[in-house]
């Protein structure tokens, strides 16, 4: 069984920035993804970024491009996700989530693992 823990969200004044970070605890071998995703008030959990095993591939959402950077610390079984420029309509309870395969996706049911969230408010 695998245990995601997000920290870091809160509340930021628009152009502000965040950086949020998960911990992977458990069983946790071989080659996987993570991923973040987020769901704002009213509407369906969407895709924000997602990195490979390696840390060499990214990717990201186009709402999140330039914005957002995705970055992970294998040894510490860390992903995080910083987030700069930040809007309004990036508040939402951010998610990450682990993928124990190959294959870089933006899907969420490609996933395996998801964390509880944690919430990101972005507001004057």
């Amino acid at each position: 069984q695998v245990h995601l823990a997000e920290s870091g969200g809160g509340v930021v004044q628009p152009g502000g920035s965040l950086r949020l970070s998960c911990d992977a605890s458990g069983w946790i071998d071989g080659i996987y993804i993570m991923g973040w995703f987020r769901r704002a008030p009213g509407k369906e959990r969407e895709f924000v970024a997602a990195i490979s095993r390696n840390g060499i591939t990214n990717l990201y959402a186009d709402s999140t491009k330039g914005r957002f950077t995705i970055s992970r610390d294998n040894a510490k079984n860390r992903v995080y996700l910083s987030m700069d420029d930040l809007e309004p309509e990036d508040t939402a309870d951010y998610y990450c989530a682990l993928r124990i395969n190959v294959g870089m996706t933006r899907a969420e049911a490609e996933y395996d693992y998801w964390g509880q969230g944690t919430q990101v408010t972005v507001s004057s």
